[in-house]
């Protein structure tokens, strides 16, 4: 007996030990890996920058080192980074030019005009684009149009149709299940609460839709136009006549590609630009490669580019949709803002902002820490895709705001929204009711009943209150009286083109001019710039990854399709702050 115990205990020890030593080696290893992604790369002679334009491109790349080790993060770099790219390679001698290769590439559009712009910044130094995609989606191809050479596939399509909105509606859902929508608004314009009560577009919305989407459309046309010398006019019949589903042999004629290739033989044309022998390798450097390239040293002072996009929320908010999507948590950006006030080595701070808006508090929190902070050091406003409703709230102050001419922007106008499930419980629950209280008021927002019209009443002081505060917060920013706001206001949607008109924005242009801007106004001849906030270190992120739910989110992800978001929307909705200041959840342009 006393043997066996000791061989039982010999190998439970072994067994201890060995656990051991494999956590110890993983250990290493996944340090080491850390430390290769982040050592220095060195650019060989003769190379190519690789930009995949595939997935979803957000602000910035979410820098999940647990999905880079598994490739789920495979062509989803951040517009941040490619930027980033771009430039370096063009200052760099031993880049020689891009190779773009297109799939299901989806980014906002003012996202995909300041990305152009670089593109073509890139060729002005007199290096070279080429452009390839077996099949080209119409924001992908907008962007390939830059290049020097654009080839598609011979059995390939070139997806050119033009723009359409078509906005989701559930209040015929929600009743179904008996509950409705209870919404007080101030803004005629002011249409996000239309999802959940009504069945199709009100005027105002349809008329503020169609005339952002015209605006999109031609500034992408006129894109294409200039660089593939083809009149806006053609471009329009080639997308009414549905040149997407023409031979690719017609894509040829009329100008939008200049050749037919399979991807071997693309590869080929690129050795050719770069003279290599057929037998040579071509020298490739990705995107997240050249985020380790050491560019020159910079001296001067810094500037703080801080990135601020997603929903705006109170507090950060659990499960569903925004699992897995960036938001705007107006306590930490306070706190950060903070932080920067603070920081003596910060002169500057380029505020980038790519939101719709949220919650209207939130807005308001993150107003008043901007405002502290822009009485110590400039606060320049570079807006991305959106900084309407509560992005433009926070915006409305800086010193100087740079905007894309398709950014949307404006929408100065809140909404609250109160769920009655009242008939969800008693009617179609059969759950019964009975009340007793000490006041009149004393049971207002009860599941039992909806709100009556003098709770609706107080609900519709208190909004009007918070839209005559945003209103102010505007007229005191950009320098207006109440009436030439309010004439601008009404929850109002514009385009960054005819916001400058109206002098909601200074300025038309990227995160460069803003950056420009923000040098000028801290008086810096010399400066260089850092991003703000720092990612997630690793531990953060495996714990994140190992969090309950993900993969029942994925699926579900999977299974809806363009449906999830919506889905997930009323699932979430009751964490969501009641009173927003924000564009339609969904605008839904393709």
């Amino acid at each position: 007996m006393k043997e066996f115990i000791k061989h039982v205990l010999a190998t439970i020890v072994g067994v201890f030990l060995f656990g051991i030593i494999i956590v110890a080696i993983g250990a290493m290893s996944i340090v080491g890996m850390i430390s290769a992604s982040q050592a220095t790369k060195n650019v060989e002679e003769n190379s190519v920058l690789v930009i995949n334009l595939s997935g979803v491109m957000d602000e910035q790349s979410n820098g999940n080192f647990i999905n880079n080790l598994m490739g789920a993060n495979a062509g989803t770099e951040g517009l941040q980074e490619t930027l980033n790219a771009i430039r370096k390679a063009k200052n760099n001698d031993d880049v020689k030019g891009i190779y773009m290769e297109a799939g299901a590439f989806s980014t906002d559009f003012a996202s995909a005009q300041e990305l152009r712009e670089t593109l073509s910044d890139f060729k002005k130094s007199g290096k070279w684009i080429i452009a390839y995609a077996d099949s080209y989606t119409q924001g992908a191809y907008y962007l390939a149009s830059v290049a020097n050479k654009v080839y598609i596939n011979p059995a390939g399509m070139l997806d050119w149709h033009g723009l359409g909105s078509n906005p989701i509606f559930v209040k015929d859902l929600l009743a179904k299940f008996g509950i409705q929508m209870q919404v007080v608004k101030v803004g005629k314009y002011k249409s996000a609460p239309e999802m959940f009560t009504e069945d199709r577009m009100s005027d105002f919305s349809r008329q503020q839709t169609q005339a952002y989407i015209d605006g999109i459309w031609s500034n992408m046309c006129q894109g294409v136009a200039d660089s593939r010398k083809v009149s806006i006019a053609r471009l329009n019949q080639y997308a009414d006549g549905l040149i997407t589903f023409n031979d690719a042999r017609d894509l040829v004629k009329k100008k939008l590609v200049d050749g037919l290739l399979y991807a071997d033989q693309v590869k080929t044309e690129v050795k050719r630009l770069l003279k290599l022998e057929e037998d040579e390798s071509i020298h490739q450097i990705s995107v997240a490669d050249m985020q380790n390239v050491k560019e020159k040293t910079k001296d001067g002072e810094q500037i703080a580019i801080y990135y601020a996009y997603g929903d705006i929320v109170d507090t950060p908010l659990e499960g569903g949709l925004f699992n897995s999507s960036h938001m705007i948590v107006g306590n930490d950006v306070c706190k950060d803002m903070e932080a920067l006030m603070n920081d003596d080595d910060v002169k500057a701070v380029v505020l980038r902002i790519n939101s719709g808006g949220g919650s209207a508090y939130a807005s308001e929190q993150m107003w008043h820490q901007l405002s502290l902070l822009k009485q110590k050091k400039p606060v320049v406003v570079s807006m991305g895709g959106m900084a309407a409703s509560g992005g433009y709230y926070m915006s409305c102050n800086a010193n100087w705001i740079v905007a894309e001419p398709t950014t949307l922007t404006g929408s100065i106008g809140i909404f609250g929204m109160i769920p009655d499930r009242s008939q969800l419980l008693t009617q179609k629950l059969g759950i019964k009711f009975d009340e007793i209280k000490t006041n009149k008021n004393a049971t207002m927002g009860t599941s039992a009943r909806p709100m009556n019209a003098e709770e609706l009443a107080y609900i519709a002081q208190y909004i009007n209150r918070g839209y005559n505060l945003f209103r102010k917060r505007v007229a005191d920013g950009r320098k207006l009286t109440i009436a030439q706001t309010e004439a601008i206001a009404q929850g109002h949607v514009f385009l960054g083109q005819d916001a400058l008109k109206i002098r909601l924005v200074d300025e038309l242009g990227g995160l460069d001019k803003a950056i420009a801007k923000a040098a000028k106004l801290a008086k810096l001849d010399e400066y260089y710039t850092s991003d703000y906030p720092g990612k997630s270190d690793f531990f953060d992120q495996l714990l994140a990854a190992t969090e309950a739910g993900n993969y029942l989110d994925e699926q579900l992800r999977l299974g809806l399709g363009e449906y999830y978001e919506p889905f997930l929307l009323l699932k979430s909705m009751n964490q969501q702050n009641m009173i927003q200041a924000r564009l339609p959840f969904f605008l839904n342009i393709k």
